[in-house]
């Protein structure tokens, strides 16, 4: 079973996982991911997204692979009075070592079901034109919207295009 050991997690503190989500931060960036941050990643700059990742409005899932945190996905609550149906999908990353094993996908489909127990009936997310994780998105159902060229600087500093999707749940 691919999924074999995984166990997702909605984490309400983070205080006693700062260290491994520190790292798994790190680790994803300086292997590329274009998830707001420039490598390479200060531990500094890690501990300090975290310090301030959870909000009200903010839901944060982990995937863990036996006791180890192997991915996260953030859901987004939109707080807008006019924007009370939708919701974005943020800071998706999986550690290199448990990619291709349905870990992503799992935590996609645990925040989608969030997002429906939450009264969200659209969800919006963006990623990096090229990203392996558009065919994720697609295989899950998003549309493509829409594409911003040059939108923000990968880890390594060079502008790429992203692109937007949307889901209706």
């Amino acid at each position: 079973m691919r999924n074999q050991g995984l166990k997702i997690v909605e984490l309400k503190t983070i205080e006693q996982h700062m260290e491994e989500l520190s790292e798994l931060l790190m680790k994803v960036v300086d292997d590329g991911a274009s998830i707001g941050f420039l490598s390479p990643m200060a531990r500094a700059a890690a501990m300090d997204f975290w310090q301030h990742a959870l909000k009200p409005h903010v839901i944060l899932f982990v995937a863990w692979v036996d006791e180890t945190i192997a991915g996260t996905v953030q859901l987004h609550l939109c707080t807008k009075q006019n924007g009370t149906n939708r919701a974005e999908i943020a800071k998706m990353m999986v550690h290199s070592k448990f990619r291709q094993k349905g870990i992503a996908r799992s935590l996609m489909q645990t925040a989608e079901k969030r997002a429906k127990e939450e009264g969200r009936t659209l969800l919006i997310l963006d990623t990096v034109e090229g990203a392996p994780s558009n065919h994720l998105y697609k295989s899950l159902g998003y549309i493509q919207g829409g594409r911003i060229p040059d939108y923000a600087a990968s880890p390594f500093g060079e502008l790429e295009a992203t692109i937007i999707y949307y889901k209706q749940v």
